[in-house]
């Protein structure tokens, strides 16, 4: 079974990198330093933060479909992220190191199917959504705090 995790698009952040603390504040964004690693998930990047790198902390809509299961919710991006991520048929440390909410929706943005998992065992739990002909992407989410951590998409291609 294929699949792609994918972190978010760098060029919806950049234009943020650098702005002062009134501008960022207007957006209801905050500057953060990270203080541990790990504590500090790039969703850029698909990396934790190492301690006294700057993160941006923003509110962010990562599941904006026409349903009752548009989302949004906080992310953190690093300041000095370079490029987005896209790993092919591998699970990302960030990932593997925590416990999991993974989301499966259909094409129109329906929730299929849900599950907590620790994410050393992501791997087999995209395998059995994917199963579902009519499971079209994963949404993952750190299960603790709740916060959106990637995207799975089927691997065609």
């Amino acid at each position: 079974m294929d699949y792609i995790i994918r972190g978010l698009p760098l060029e919806s952040f950049r234009p943020l990198f650098g702005l002062d603390a009134a501008r960022l504040q207007q957006g209801g964004i905050e500057r953060r330093i990270a203080d541990a690693k790990p504590g500090f998930p790039c969703r850029v990047t698909l990396q934790d933060a190492e301690p006294g790198e700057s993160l941006l902390l923003l509110p962010f809509e990562h599941h904006p479909v026409d349903s009752p299961y548009r989302s949004s919710g906080p992310i953190f991006v690093r300041e000095s992220a370079q490029a987005s991520v896209a790993v092919r048929n591998h699970i990302p440390e960030q990932q593997q190191a925590r416990l999991l909410s993974v989301r499966a929706y259909d094409k129109e943005g329906s929730m299929r199917d849900a599950e907590v998992v620790e994410g050393s065992d992501l791997e087999m739990l995209i395998v059995r959504f994917f199963a579902d002909s009519r499971v079209s992407y994963l949404h993952v989410h750190n299960a603790r705090r709740g916060c959106y951590a990637c995207l799975v998409d089927r691997g065609r291609g």
